[in-house]
């Protein structure tokens, strides 16, 4: 387990709980939580990408409840996309218990790119509140079931793969969408947590303090965000803004 020092608990509290208000709106607060997990407190890749896990977790259960107690979407029209990606993230995490994830990271900054292209064309696509357009059954359960897995796997950028799928082509709000990726993540990343920790992956020390701080960061802000006029818009900009700053750790343009 690993030692934290006066400014460590600091550092991991206030990026924890950035983290976790950023989880719950846009999507890859993981982008602060493995910064501070590999580079501030020296965790090998490998283990800082199971030890993530553990606020994730219960940061998504936090925004879960929130969300659950303000009663903004109604989660069982969306049950078929939830056990397909836990499937996928099933198969996911037993990849990366075997395979570490720093190989898939020159693929995932490109991916990052992709995605910043993606959410700038045409922005009134993700703010407007339009009618739902199902993609096909036969292009919806292997495109969930990849989700999955890349969550299984990495998890790093997750939250705006699937916002992309749910809002550009499954016809969902951003708020509807944040609602389904937060319990989506949750249902498969309580899979994912208990894979690694039977493989003695866990930094405990440090992943129980990530989850005090994310647990807050998401809880409050699921809890106030569904109110908040416009929210559409205030979470798109928040989404270019994490993937700009996400294009720019991944090619070494800033560093935390």
């Amino acid at each position: 387990m690993t030692e934290l020092s006066g400014s460590d608990i600091l550092i991991v509290l206030a990026g924890s709980f950035l983290a976790g208000a950023v989880n719950t709106l846009a999507g890859n607060g993981s982008i602060i939580t493995l910064s501070i997990l590999t580079d501030t407190l020296g965790i090998p890749a490998n283990l800082a990408n199971a030890t993530n896990r553990v606020g994730i977790f219960f940061q998504s259960a936090a925004s879960a409840g929130g969300f659950t107690r303000h009663k903004s979407y109604q989660l069982s029209k969306s049950l078929p996309i939830l056990w397909v990606t836990v499937a996928g993230a099933l198969a996911g995490v037993l990849t990366a218990i075997w395979i570490s994830a720093e190989m898939f990271q020159s693929v995932f900054r490109y991916l990052m790119l992709f995605m910043l292209l993606v959410i700038l064309v045409h922005p009134e696509r993700w703010i407007r509140e339009g009618e739902k357009r199902n993609i096909p059954v036969y292009l919806r359960i292997p495109v969930f079931f990849i989700l999955g897995f890349y969550g299984g796997f990495i998890q790093m950028g997750m939250g705006i793969f699937f916002l992309v799928v749910l809002v550009l082509f499954s016809g969902y709000s951003l708020m509807e969408a944040n609602v389904v990726k937060t319990w989506v993540i949750l249902l498969y990343t309580l899979v994912v947590l208990l894979m690694f920790a039977m493989n003695q992956m866990v930094d405990w020390t440090a992943g129980g303090l990530m989850a005090v701080g994310q647990m807050a960061g998401g809880y409050l802000t699921a809890r106030f965000a569904p109110s908040i006029p416009r929210i559409n818009t205030y979470a798109y900009y928040l989404l270019v803004c994490i993937v700009i700053l996400s294009v720019c750790f991944q090619f070494k343009i800033i560093r935390l």
